[in-house]
């Protein structure tokens, strides 16, 4: 009996210990589980864009053309505990032909530029977390922007150019307050277009730059945003400032079908960290117009009436948007992609139309200085695109700069006609 009680002691005690390591082995394993689940079931996504695109820039003996595919493949986890991950490799290419001047490439004496390198890299890549109500987090490489595109005048992807700009940030987004969305980040590196060959100004930044952003919605017959920019490069001091602004836009329905657009944007911008020149100058947005609806073939029509400064003192003291996708603002040509030394004046005028299943946009622009008051030149853009199915688009884009001959624009890159043409095919899926 004794033995027996022995055995029967022996036996309780290691069915003690085998209940304790299975209770204790259960949640590890059902973590171990979980974990594996959002890593596996996660969703995959791919883009893939082919574009041709000419250049004809009066300096240069010789026309750009270039052929060049942009190709995407990107992975987001689901959540463990609230953290996930998000990743997007990129991969760039000339094909047929590589007639055209990049940054990293010696062809600028003969061939305009087209900032699209040959190149594969990583283009997103960091962790997300959404543990916290109402907040995202974000750690990583990242595409960042607090407008919809494509009105991405200060912080932007500059998704036009085959090779995307991204942030090197931790940035987060908290909508606990009412109708309010607070942005802030904190950004230690810009990866520019220009890729990671190219040499000097064209490199990346490194940068220890902080961006908050503040949007209301609780205002009906207008969004408002209020931001501040505060711009640290330390390999590009020239382009550190300090940047704050207010935007208000919105619409009011004047009738069944159409409605009164309506945007109003200041910012002021000096001089920051170690920057060695001395900017005060400011920016101004102003913009009216309609937008109809209709049922026939004719969908939407869009007629906006804009004007844009930057200011401008000669030389450095100028309004600069150095992370704006600017190729959205002041013309297609790309003459005022970094602001002139005199500033620029732009009168715009902006027709949109939804018709026949396509997309047709086409803008007349007056260019003029601030600082001496002469003429730049005038520019024609016009684009057709079509969603051929769900995945696909094709488009066709123009662009036709006339630069003004006065004296005063003599010698400057604004006074280079300049035409260029797209025509481009993109899928997602």
């Amino acid at each position: 009996m004794k033995i027996k009680r022995k055995s029967q002691s022996s036996s309780a005690i290691i069915g003690a210990i085998a209940s304790t390591m299975l209770i204790t082995a259960a949640p590890l394993a059902q973590a171990e589980e979980s974990l594996l689940n959002a890593l596996s079931n996660g969703k995959a996504s791919y883009s893939a864009r082919l574009r041709y695109e000419n250049v004809d820039q009066d300096n240069k003996p010789e026309e750009a053309n270039a052929y060049t595919a942009r190709l995407t493949a990107a992975y987001k986890t689901g959540t463990y505990y609230g953290f996930g991950l998000f990743g997007e490799v990129e991969s760039v290419h000339s094909l047929f032909s590589n007639n055209y001047a990049h940054k990293s490439q010696a062809k600028g004496g003969t061939y305009p530029v087209i900032a699209d390198p040959n190149e594969t890299e990583l283009n997103q890549g960091y962790l997300f977390y959404t543990g916290l109500e109402d907040t995202s987090v974000k750690l990583g490489r990242q595409a960042l922007t607090y407008r919809g595109a494509p009105f991405h005048r200060h912080i932007g992807t500059v998704a036009w150019r085959q090779n995307w700009q991204t942030l090197d940030a931790f940035s987060m987004s908290n909508q606990s307050l009412t109708d309010t969305t607070i942005n802030y980040a904190y950004v230690w590196n810009v990866n520019r277009i220009f890729g990671e060959d190219a040499p000097g100004a064209w490199d990346n930044f490194d940068s220890a730059s902080h961006l908050l952003n503040v949007q209301y919605n609780g205002f009906k017959p207008a969004k408002v945003e209020a931001y501040a920019y505060l711009y640290d490069f330390e390999n590009a001091d020239v382009f550190s400032t300090n940047t704050y602004g207010l935007r208000v836009s919105g619409g009011t329905p004047v009738s069944d079908s159409t409605k009164l657009i309506y945007t109003a944007e200041y910012a002021t911008q000096s001089d920051a960290a170690d920057n060695p020149n001395s900017i005060d100058a400011d920016y101004i947005l102003a913009e009216i117009g309609t937008k109809t609806s209709f049922n026939g073939p004719l969908k939407m029509l869009l007629l906006k009436a804009s004007y844009e400064l930057q200011e401008g003192s000669g030389g450095a003291d100028r309004f600069v948007t150095i992370l704006g996708t600017n190729h959205a603002y002041q013309g297609w040509a790309d003459k005022f992609l970094v602001t002139p030394g005199d500033g620029v004046e732009d009168i715009y005028l902006t027709a949109v139309a939804q018709a026949y299943g396509m997309k047709f946009v086409a803008a007349y622009h007056d260019f003029s200085s601030d600082h001496n008051s002469y003429d730049y030149g005038t520019e024609f853009d016009i684009l057709a695109t079509k969603k051929v199915s769900e995945n696909y688009t094709v488009g066709l884009k123009y662009a036709d700069y006339n630069a003004d001959s006065n004296s005063m624009n003599a010698g400057q890159a604004t006074a280079i006609d300049t035409t260029k043409l797209w025509a481009f095919v993109s899928a997602k899926f």
